[in-house]
């Protein structure tokens, strides 16, 4: 996407004005959703629209976050802000948040977002939790 250039030139001098601009988007979307996925190496942030497709997605690796640094809750929130302001181009005011998983970047990745000027009405979480786990190892034989 990134900004667009616009280029003027004047009648009769050779002189150019060049203005840039913040790319706007053709989606408007009013409410959407926010999908955090947080896991102890990465976070990863899906911007969606009511109905659940997507609309822009970005993560701590993406942006330019390596190794162990990505898991880190200032990664998240860069990551949030960085997903906000896609949302607030696209004239989104509110939107709802589901949270999966564990990592450090859970909380901070929604502060980002909010920072941005838009209202949270809800926050899910749908962490996978077992009930039983795993059925454990049969005793060795020796």
């Amino acid at each position: 996407m990134g900004k667009k250039r616009i280029v003027t030139e004047s009648s009769g001098e050779s002189e150019k004005k060049v203005v840039t601009t913040a790319s706007v988007s053709k989606k408007k979307v009013d409410t959407g959703g926010l999908y955090i996925e947080s896991t102890y190496n990465n976070t990863k942030l899906v911007l969606t629209d009511p109905k659940g497709n997507v609309l822009a997605t970005s993560s701590s690796g993406s942006i330019g976050f390596k190794g162990a640094k990505k898991g880190t809750p200032f990664a998240a929130a860069k990551v949030g802000e960085i997903i906000g302001s896609k949302a607030s181009t696209m004239g989104m005011k509110e939107a709802y948040v589901v949270v999966k998983g564990v990592g450090s970047g859970r909380e901070s990745g929604i502060r980002g977002f909010i920072s941005k000027g838009i209202n949270i009405s809800s926050i899910k979480d749908v962490t996978p939790v077992p009930h039983n786990g795993p059925k454990p190892k049969k005793p060795r034989r020796v």
